[in-house]
């Protein structure tokens, strides 16, 4: 059995090592190549198609979502099926990128001709710099050695690696060139986490003050069980006369503060309160409060959200964060 495990950890590192050779030969390959690539396809203001066969096929649909997500309007192409109509997503003109590790694919070799018909230029991502694929392809990105690193040597493993950073690359490249930015990002992912914390701002999703549990300094912890229980929110703030945060009061100092040997009615909000809480502001964008509620060894649940002026205006949840 110790055997066996011996043996199965080396293929794993061998094909770990393998595919990690494969990205640092295209991070040479690729770079002369990207002026050209740029000069096919940031100019054009129709379709990219992405086509492969295969699993060559799988990694193409992800380069033609990745284009797509990120500002460069792109749709996946069967080779086989577009023979049978799908050839009519074409306008002339329209860039083709095309996935194929031997170059030499009967249904990527069929399609070649009729793409000449459309005036396609034609971005190759192969292993075969030779082959007939690369002899007819504007640009070639070559993705290195033809050898695969699992244990047969033959299912796409390092070539699909490779071919997945190539179309990375040409996504990263692109929206660079374009100045692509996270708001652009937000724009055409509206829903899920990532457009909530694109597009919502603090404000939006927080508690605001009248519905939060705010005390003083000198309020019992009999007093703040009171105010946390009418308002359960997690925590209550604690605010000086003028509304500038003095600390918070979490559920958690609370449950520590019954612990100790001491009446409920002699510890007090400022015995227990943390003097410097992590804090947001209220025009923040949801994911950077996030990023304030997660960061370093320890996350926090509730941070209060402030004004310009740092008073309290409210409290945000993680639970609401992610709800939003």
């Amino acid at each position: 059995m110790e055997q066996r495990f011996t043996e199965v950890s080396a293929a794993v590192e061998s094909l770990l090592a393998g595919e990690a050779q494969a990205i640092q030969h295209l991070s040479q390959t690729i770079l002369p190549q990207i002026p050209r690539v740029l000069e096919i396809l940031l100019p054009h203001r129709g379709h990219v198609i992405v086509s492969g066969m295969g699993k060559s096929g799988y990694i193409a649909q992800k380069i033609a979502a990745t284009l797509t997500s990120t500002g460069t309007r792109a749709v996946y192409l069967h080779p086989a099926e577009a023979m049978h109509g799908d050839l009519g997503i074409y306008m002339e003109g329209d860039p083709t990128i095309i996935l194929s590790k031997s170059g030499a694919s009967e249904e990527i070799l069929r399609l070649i001709p009729l793409l000449k018909r459309y005036r396609s230029p034609m971005i190759a991502i192969t292993a075969k710099k030779e082959s007939e694929l690369a002899r007819h392809a504007d640009v070639v990105i070559d993705i290195g050695t033809a050898i695969e690193n699992d244990p047969t040597g033959m299912v796409p493993t390092t070539s699909a690696v490779g071919s997945l950073a190539a179309g990375d690359a040409i996504a990263c490249a692109l929206m660079r060139a374009k100045g692509f930015s996270k708001k652009d990002f937000a724009k055409i992912h509206p829903a899920g986490q990532i457009g909530r914390n694109l597009l919502l701002t603090v404000h939006d999703v927080m508690t605001p003050l009248e519905n939060v549990a705010v005390l003083e300094l000198e309020n019992t912890l009999r007093e703040i069980v009171i105010a946390v229980t009418e308002k359960p929110l997690g925590g209550a703030l604690i605010l000086k006369n003028d509304g500038i945060l003095w600390g918070l009061v979490t559920d958690g100092d609370i449950r520590r503060a019954l612990k100790l040997d001491k009446s409920i009615d002699k510890i007090l909000a400022k015995d227990i309160m943390t003097t410097e809480p992590r804090v947001i502001t209220e025009g923040a964008y949801l994911g950077e409060a996030l990023d304030v509620m997660e960061r370093g060894r320890s996350q926090v649940y509730v941070l209060p959200v402030i004004d310009a002026h740092h008073r309290a205006v409210g409290l945000l949840r993680l639970h609401d964060a992610y709800r939003a």
